[in-house]
């Protein structure tokens, strides 16, 4: 399995949690507010290990990859929404 597909699946295991905690009435932007304390968590760990932080520079390289990743989530949900439009709507 290459790599991208690994991402994919790690990332639809998690959207899977998060709307299986939906569905238990949890609210979802407390649900997306704990995604990314998860997230920032567990990126300080993989970045620094389990007793380290990141320093200054570290900090704005994670959060370059966050706005990079986001803005590419956005684009592909952008194109993915005009696909759906019928033609005439689209131009």
């Amino acid at each position: 399995m290459s790599d991208s597909e690994l991402h994919n699946q790690a990332t639809h295991r998690f959207i899977d949690l998060a709307n299986k905690m939906k569905e238990e009435g949890q609210d979802i932007q407390l649900i997306s507010a704990a995604l990314m304390s998860a997230s920032g968590v567990y990126v300080t760990y993989a970045a620094a290990g389990n007793n380290g932080v990141l320093q200054p520079s570290g900090l704005e390289k994670v959060m370059d990859l966050y706005r990079r990743n986001l803005e590419h989530i956005q684009l592909r949900k952008r194109e993915e929404l005009e696909d759906q439009l019928p033609k005439s709507e689209s131009d």
